[in-house]
């Protein structure tokens, strides 16, 4: 099954199937929607993510369609389901959006964590997308979520810049800390929307945490 999926992803810009030692990172499907009902029914694993923990398979349908299908029929999107290699079924998700931002993001089922899957699966779609030629990614994580920030961390990014916004929909202030990883080698470039947007932004001084000022 694993080379099967491996050739499947050759030379395509959109989720092409990734492997890892552990993982099979791949596009979801429509018979996916139990397994990404667990994923985001979950509390404590939505807890830091723009969106309400879903109530049923209808939710978790329109969640697919909107988040997911409509990006695979764009020319090129980056939007997995994270699944284990024993039984291919996801236990997460993971995505670099194809906007200004790039954002770096991922979930994973709270059974699973702490096992390194993140880092694992972040290694290997951070890899893809430096090969196909998107030029830096950035992520975000809630300040009371640092483990977030050490998985990117892990992953070659360096922290910025902190700020705060009103999130949404959960409607309350949230303070970000934003990493970034440049490809090109341009370490002076720093994605700056989201410090010009916020009337709160600020540099803070992290310990143990790869750091790149503000130009």
């Amino acid at each position: 099954m694993a080379e099967k999926y491996a050739r499947q992803g050759k030379n395509d810009m959109n989720t092409p199937v990734l492997e890892t030692e552990r993982l099979i990172l791949r596009k979801f499907t429509e018979k996916d929607m139990e397994a990404l009902f667990l994923v985001l029914r979950d509390e404590k694993a939505n807890r830091f993510l723009p969106w309400f923990p879903v109530k049923n398979m209808e939710e978790t349908r329109k969640f697919y369609e909107e988040r997911y299908a409509a990006k695979y029929r764009q020319p090129q999107a980056y939007a997995y389901a994270v699944c284990l290699k024993s039984d291919n079924v996801p236990i997460g998700y993971m995505k670099v959006d194809m906007e200004e931002h790039h954002d770096f993001g991922y979930g994973l089922r709270k059974e699973f964590w702490h096992r390194g899957i993140a880092r694992e699966a972040g290694r290997a779609v951070i890899g893809q997308v430096e090969k196909d030629g998107l030029p830096y990614v950035t992520a975000t994580h809630d300040v009371r979520n640092p483990r977030s920030g050490r998985v990117m961390e892990a992953l070659g990014m360096s922290y910025r810049y902190s700020y705060e916004e009103i999130w949404q929909p959960k409607n309350f202030p949230v303070t970000f800390r934003l990493y970034q990883l440049n490809f090109d080698g341009n370490e002076g470039f720093v994605y700056k929307k989201y410090w010009n947007m916020s009337s709160n932004h600020f540099v803070e001084e992290l310990p143990f945490c790869r750091m790149a000022r503000i130009p």
